[in-house]
């Protein structure tokens, strides 16, 4: 089959049923209202692009604790829980899949966004370098982060495992971890900010811990077929990088294999962050081509993807879906372009973070 043809096949991610092979990406939007509930533009704005295989809500915190930016979703209260179902139920009723993404942001957060909670918490007391928005929604110096202690780990496991319940509840068709980015879980895999010298720290093994103990708590809610994680090899985003990423990420591909889980969705380090211009990165390796080979199950690819490239990356093998993130912020019926091979909307970046309708629910269909 062709490139195209592929992506227009259904496929399943673990048990989770896709009708094509284009998956929304995670991203951060920056609408939710107080309490960090989904706005109820968020049920319009997933619904609309429910033609997607599968949908990965934007990256939602476990708890207070866990939220790096202003006006970010949570999923660790009953009001929250209730507007995420009413978001499902809508995307459901489309034809739609849709997964919840659980976060942590660790050390990329500023303490006047959780101020009961205090500093933000991390593998190891170490700031990252630049600035992040406070709840002023201003910039601010990163704080040097609290080194989580024995019982901080013990209570986030916890805290995982009622964002998953949530989840269940809010009638997700399953759950993404974010082990990405530069957040908290990819703050213990990467030497760079893990010092630690207990369980947590030192060895890669050692690193890879909090993750598989983390999956561990989830698979108490939902089956490991309907669990994805999210990693970013290479990715130097929020002040990140690893002595031997080749080494570390294998051996996290390795222990993935050994869950038999629903998907791992990888981030090609191709494209700048949201903040910066859209050029490639120079000489970065491709993710895909290193890592899918050793990953047993099915593997989601993201990072800078038009059409053409994605439909190559189906037809080479290299991944099972193609994740888009934004192009489906300014074509919510992407999948119908891809297919007709129309036009696409041009999208408006100085819209993408926070705001109401403008640049969210306005983009036009054909």
């Amino acid at each position: 089959m062709s490139g195209k043809e592929i992506m227009f096949t259904p496929v399943k991610l673990g048990s989770i049923e896709l009708k094509n092979r284009l998956v929304m990406a995670p991203l951060t939007r920056m609408r939710a209202i107080g309490g960090d509930v989904p706005s109820p533009l968020a049920k319009t704005y997933y619904s609309q692009r429910a033609s997607a295989g599968l949908i990965i809500t934007e990256a939602t915190q476990i708890s207070p604790l866990g939220m790096g930016y202003p006006a970010t979703p949570g999923i660790y209260s009953s009001e929250q829980t209730s507007a995420w179902k009413e978001i499902v139920e809508s995307v459901h009723a489309k034809d739609g899949c849709i997964v919840a993404q659980l976060w942590h942001v660790g050390r990329i957060s500023h303490s006047s966004l959780h101020p009961e909670q205090g500093l933000p918490e991390a593998p190891s007391a170490i700031p990252a370098a630049g600035k992040t928005y406070g709840a002023d929604w201003q910039l601010h110096d990163y704080e040097t982060p609290k080194a989580m202690t024995a019982g901080d780990i013990a209570r986030l496991l916890k805290d995982y495992e009622l964002a998953a319940q949530n989840a269940k509840t809010a009638g997700f068709d399953g759950i993404e971890i974010h082990a990405a980015n530069g957040y908290l879980l990819d703050q213990f895999l990467q030497d760079k900010t893990n010092h630690r010298t207990d369980q947590y720290g030192g060895s890669i093994e050692n690193r890879l811990r909090l993750l598989g103990e983390v999956i561990e708590a989830v698979i108490k809610v939902f089956p490991a077929d309907k669990i994805g994680v999210r990693l970013s090899p290479y990715g130097s985003f929020n002040d990140m990088s690893d002595s031997d990423p080749v080494a570390l990420f294998m051996a996290a591909i390795h222990k993935l294999n050994t869950y038999k889980l629903a998907y791992v969705h990888m981030i090609e380090p191709r494209s700048t962050s949201a903040g910066g211009d859209d050029q490639a990165v120079e000489d970065a390796p491709i993710t895909s081509e290193i890592f899918r080979q050793a990953y047993q199950g099915k593997f989601i690819s993201a990072g800078g993807y038009d059409q053409a490239m994605g439909e190559a990356v189906l037809e080479a093998g290299l991944a099972d879906a193609v994740a888009y993130g934004r192009l489906y912020i300014s074509n919510p019926d992407l999948a119908e372009r891809f297919q007709a091979n129309a036009p696409l909307n041009p999208y408006n970046r100085a819209t993408f973070y926070g705001g109401e309708e403008v640049g969210y629910t306005d983009y036009p269909t054909l």
